[in-house]
């Protein structure tokens, strides 16, 4: 993934990094974490009415220029160009959601990394029980912790890999996704679903999520948590305290209508 405008030494001030560059797991987890803090998953775009762009170039002056957030393609593909940038090895795949009642078509964005003879799930932009750090494809069908969170990867049918979280005690599936290649372009029309669609529930409601050191932070709807050391705490809230939340926590302002 490629954009004109990006650049390595903007992309690491927005995030906050001074870490290693060297190509080895432990810079992109370093990397993954710092975005994951500094970069809310957010659909404002699509809660104001408008398509979100997925021209490369478009993305880098949204995230990085304006400080704003994305849902998965835009954060994941910001991503993908740091790894472009860092020459690691990585492909971006298809990933069907398994959140909903009924089945829906393989509309998520992630990103496996290929390094030190391993495979690793990368995901910056799955909302509330997202990953953290990469998470090994060799290691199946055992606990990962990662901080107060924990997954797990199990294959499935079809060569196809399911990833479950662990909420309120219980393994919940989030999404399944194979290795098959997928290029940039062939997720323009599941983005353009996503941002228009009304069963989508990016059409539906307004979503913001940001990681923290504790956990995390997660706006939907009405509904405001705030994930710290494994504990909850909801409340439900009104539309006007929820434009005010949006820049207290997460750093956003609500666009003006298309």
């Amino acid at each position: 993934m490629h954009a004109d405008n990006f650049s390595l030494k903007d992309y690491f001030a927005r995030i906050g990094y001074a870490g290693p560059t060297t190509p080895e797991i432990g810079t992109v987890a370093r990397m993954m974490q710092r975005q994951l803090y500094s970069v809310p998953f957010e659909n404002l775009d699509v809660q104001a009415g408008k398509i979100v762009s997925l021209v490369p170039e478009e993305i880098v002056d949204k995230i990085v220029h304006r400080k704003r957030g994305g849902y998965c393609y835009e954060v994941n593909g910001l991503f993908s160009m740091a790894l472009e940038a860092l020459n690691i090895p990585h492909q971006l795949v298809a990933a069907r959601p398994m959140i909903y009642p009924a089945r829906r078509p393989r509309t998520h964005m992630a990103i496996v990394v290929a390094l030190e003879g391993e495979r690793w799930l990368c995901d910056l932009g799955f909302g509330s029980y997202g990953i953290r750090a990469p998470m090994r494809l060799s290691a199946l069908d055992v606990e990962v912790r990662q901080d107060y969170d924990a997954f797990k990867l199990s294959p499935i049918d079809d060569g196809f890999y399911l990833l479950q979280a662990k909420v309120d005690g219980e393994w919940a599936n989030q999404y399944a996704f194979d290795l098959s290649p997928q290029e940039w372009v062939d997720f323009v029309p599941a983005s353009y679903l996503n941002s228009t669609h009304p069963d989508s529930i990016f059409v539906q409601r307004v979503v913001a999520v940001l990681h923290n050191e504790a956990g995390r932070k997660i706006l939907a709807g009405d509904s405001f948590k705030i994930v710290a050391h494994g504990h909850t705490e909801k409340r439900t809230i009104a539309w006007d305290e929820a434009l005010g939340i949006l820049p207290h926590e997460f750093g956003l302002t609500m666009p003006p209508r298309a």
